[in-house]
C-alpha cells in the first residue's frame, strides 16, 4: 500500500506565520484535499475548531514551537514508518491501493481533547484517508505513530468486514476498538497503547460492560458512538447520554477481544477479518 502523507507541518508553521487575518483561510487550504472525505456539512474551519483543533483566530506562543518540535521529532516520518509496519502485518487482509493522511494540531486549551480523549484522536472511516488530531505534549508526541496505526486497523477492517451505517451494531463498534489497540499492543507493545481503554476501571467498568452487552445488537452508527465515546461526547453531538462513562466502550472492547483472543488462540491480525458476533462466538465470550 502507499501512503500519502501530507506535509502539513510545514503547512501549519507557514500559516502561523501569517498575519492573523490570513489564518482562516490558510487553513482552508491546507484542509481542501479532504474536505469531501468529512461528512460533516458547515465551514471546515468551524468543525475544525469544534474538533479540538488549534485555533487560528487568536495567537497562542504556543503554537508555533509545538510545530517546529513535530518537525525535528519527524512525527510525519514516525506515521509513515509504522503505517509501513501496520501493513506488512497486515498482508493476508486485503487493503486499498493507496491511503492519504492528514495530520493536524490540537488545541491545549481544549478540554475534551486534553481530558476525555488524552491529547490525541483520529478518524479512520472516510475512503481513502486517515485523519489525525493531537496536542504534541511530551506523552503524545512520540504515540502519534501508533495512532495512526490504531486508525489504519479500522480501515483495513472494513475493507474486509461490513460496516454499513444503518445496520451495524453497538457490538461491532466496541469490539472494533478493542481490536484496533490489540493491534497497537501486538505490533509495538503494550506501551504503544493509547489511554483510551485503560481510563475506565472498577465499578464504573462493570456498569458500561453490562449496558454494552444488553445493547450489543442495536443497530445505526446514530446509536454506537454513545456506547464507545461515553456521555461527554454525546452530549457534544447534541443527543440523548445513554449513562455509559467518557471512552468506556474502548475498555469494554479491548475485554471482549482480550477473552475471544485467548480462546480462540488468534492474533490480533488475523481477528481482523472476524466480524464482532463471529469473533466473540468462536472465543465462548457470547453466542
Amino acid at each position: 500500500m502507499e501512503f500519502i502523507v501530507h506535509d502539513t507541518l510545514t503547512a501549519m508553521a507557514g500559516l502561523l506565520e501569517q498575519p492573523i487575518e490570513r489564518r482562516p483561510d490558510a487553513l482552508r487550504e491546507l484542509l481542501a484535499p479532504m474536505r469531501e472525505a468529512i461528512p460533516v456539512p458547515g465551514d471546515i474551519v468551524d468543525i475544525h475548531h469544534q474538533g479540538g483543533g488549534f485555533r487560528v483566530d487568536a495567537d497562542d506562543p504556543r503554537y508555533l514551537p509545538a510545530v517546529r518540535r513535530m518537525i525535528e521529532a519527524d512525527v510525519l516520518g514516525q506515521v509513515r514508518r509504522e503505517l509501513t509496519r501496520a501493513s506488512e502485518r497486515l498482508s493476508g487482509a486485503k487493503q486499498a491501493d493507496s491511503l492519504q493522511v492528514m495530520f493536524v494540531m490540537g488545541n491545549p486549551d481544549d478540554e475534551h481533547l486534553m481530558t476525555t480523549t488524552g491529547g490525541y484522536y483520529g478518524m479512520g472511516g472516510a475512503p481513502g484517508w486517515l485523519y489525525l488530531l493531537a496536542w504534541p505534549s511530551p506523552e503524545v508526541i512520540g504515540r502519534i505513530g501508533h495512532l495512526a496505526v490504531h486508525e489504519f486497523h479500522h480501515n483495513v477492517r472494513y475493507t474486509n468486514v461490513e460496516w454499513n451505517p444503518v445496520t451495524v451494531t453497538v457490538g461491532e463498534h466496541v469490539v472494533a476498538e478493542g481490536l484496533a489497540e490489540a493491534f497497537v499492543r501486538e505490533l509495538s507493545g503494550a506501551e504503544a497503547m493509547g489511554p483510551w481503554s485503560s481510563m475506565v476501571t472498577g465499578e464504573a467498568f462493570e456498569r458500561a460492560h453490562e449496558r454494552i452487552m444488553a445493547d450489543f445488537d442495536l443497530q445505526g452508527m446514530q446509536n454506537t458512538p454513545a456506547y464507545v465515546l461515553g456521555d461527554s461526547a454525546v452530549r457534544n453531538f447534541g443527543q440523548e447520554p445513554r449513562g455509559i462513562p467518557d471512552m468506556a466502550g474502548y475498555a469494554v472492547g479491548l475485554s471482549l477481544v482480550d477473552r475471544a483472543l485467548a480462546a480462540t488462540g488468534l492474533s490480533a491480525a488475523e481477528a481482523t477479518l472476524l466480524p464482532a458476533a463471529e469473533l466473540l462466538r468462536r472465543g465462548g465470550v457470547r453466542p
